[in-house]
C-alpha cells in the first residue's frame, strides 16, 4: 500500500481519535477494581480500539452520498478510498474487535461487545438520522466503559458521565456542516460544566465511603478488589491510601478544570458565533476532551499511573490532530 493511500485510510479511521478510547476500559476496570489483570485491559483496550475505528470506517460508508456534496474531499467521495474497502475495513475491524474482547475476557465479553457492536453498527447505517442518533451514539461509548468493567454495576456512575459527554458532542456535531445555532452551543458549554462538577463529585463520594463505591469490588462473585482497597487493608497500607485518595483528588479537580477550559472554550467560541468552522472547532475539542475526562475520573479513584498515562494521549491526540481531522 502506498504512502498516500495509507494516509487516506489513516483520515476515513480519523486515526488522531481512537487514542480517546483507551480511557473507556480503564475507567470501567478502575470501577470495578479489575486495573491489575494488565493482559485482560490491555487487550481490551484493543479491543475496543479495533471497534472504535470500526465506527469511523463504517460511518463514511454510510455518509458517502452525503459527503460528496457537504465534504468532496472526503476519502471515499474523493476517490482516494473505496465504498468496499470502507466497508470491507469496518467488518474487518469489527471481527478483529470481537476476537481481542473474548480472548482478553472469555466469551463473557461478548454480553456487552455485541451490544456494542450492534449500537455502532445501528448508530451508523439505521439511526443517525433519526431522533435516536444522540442516544446511539452516547450508549456505545457507556457500555465501552462497562466492556472494561465486565457490567459490574459499580461503573454505572463513570459510564453516564462518559454517555453523557458523548451525548454532548453528538448534539453539537449535528450542526457542524450548517452552522448557525447558537442555542446548541450555550447548551453544551452548561452541560460540559455539569460533567466536570459531576466527574469531581464521584471523586469526593469515593473518598468519604471509601474503596466500597467507585473504586470498590466488583458486584458479581469473584470480582477482584481495588488496588487501593487491597493495600488499605494490608497491614500498614492505610496511610499510603490514604496519601492516594488525597493526591488523586487533587488530581482529579486539576483535570475536571483543564477539561472545561479546552472544552468549553470551543463552545463558548462557537456559541459567540456559531459559524461551521468553530462548531467542527468545538466537535473536535470534544472528541478528544473525553481524555481529560477520563483521566480526572481514573485519579478519582485512585489509578494515579493509568490516569497519568491517559492524559498523557491529551496533548500527543491535540497535536496530531492538526495534521488529521477528528471530526
Amino acid at each position: 500500500m502506498s504512502v498516500i493511500e495509507v494516509g487516506a485510510v489513516a483520515e476515513l479511521v480519523r486515526l488522531p481519535a481512537v487514542l480517546s478510547v483507551p480511557g473507556d476500559v480503564l475507567v470501567g476496570a478502575a470501577a470495578c477494581g479489575r486495573l491489575g489483570e494488565l493482559p485482560r485491559s490491555v487487550g481490551l483496550v484493543g479491543a475496543s480500539s479495533c471497534l472504535y475505528l470500526a465506527g469511523m470506517a463504517l460511518n463514511d460508508y454510510a455518509d458517502r452520498d452525503v459527503d460528496a456534496t457537504e465534504r468532496p474531499g472526503r476519502p471515499i467521495p474523493s476517490g482516494r478510498v473505496s465504498p468496499a474497502f470502507a466497508l470491507g475495513l469496518a467488518a474487518g475491524l469489527t471481527g478483529a474487535g470481537l476476537g481481542l474482547a473474548v480472548t482478553a475476557d472469555g466469551a463473557r465479553a461478548l454480553r456487552l461487545a455485541l451490544p456494542l457492536v450492534a449500537s455502532v453498527w445501528g448508530y451508523d447505517l439505521v439511526l443517525k438520522s433519526t431522533i435516536a442518533a444522540t442516544a446511539s451514539m452516547s450508549a456505545c461509548r457507556g457500555l465501552d466503559v462497562l466492556l472494561g468493567a465486565g457490567g459490574a454495576v459499580a461503573a454505572l456512575p463513570a459510564a453516564a458521565v462518559v454517555s453523557a459527554h458523548t451525548a454532548v458532542v453528538t448534539a453539537v456535531s449535528r450542526r457542524e456542516v450548517q452552522g448557525g445555532d447558537a442555542v446548541v452551543a450555550r447548551r453544551a458549554l452548561a452541560a460540559t460544566s455539569a460533567l466536570a462538577a459531576a466527574s469531581v463529585g464521584l471523586s469526593t463520594a469515593r473518598s468519604r465511603t471509601g474503596c466500597g463505591s467507585f473504586a470498590g469490588s466488583c458486584s458479581r462473585a469473584g470480582g477482584g478488589g481495588s488496588i487501593a482497597g487491597s493495600r488499605s487493608r494490608a497491614g500498614g497500607g492505610g496511610s499510603a491510601a490514604g496519601s492516594r485518595s488525597r493526591v488523586g483528588r487533587v488530581a482529579a479537580l486539576g483535570l475536571a478544570v483543564a477539561y472545561v477550559g479546552v472544552v468549553g472554550r470551543g463552545y463558548a467560541q462557537a456559541a459567540a458565533e456559531p459559524s461551521p468552522g468553530r462548531l467542527q472547532r468545538a466537535v473536535g475539542a470534544g472528541v478528544l476532551g473525553l481524555i481529560p475526562l477520563e483521566a480526572g475520573l481514573l485519579a478519582g479513584a485512585g489509578a494515579l499511573v493509568p490516569a497519568v498515562g491517559v492524559a498523557s494521549l491529551w496533548p500527543l491526540a491535540r497535536t496530531l490532530a492538526r495534521r488529521r481531522a477528528v471530526t
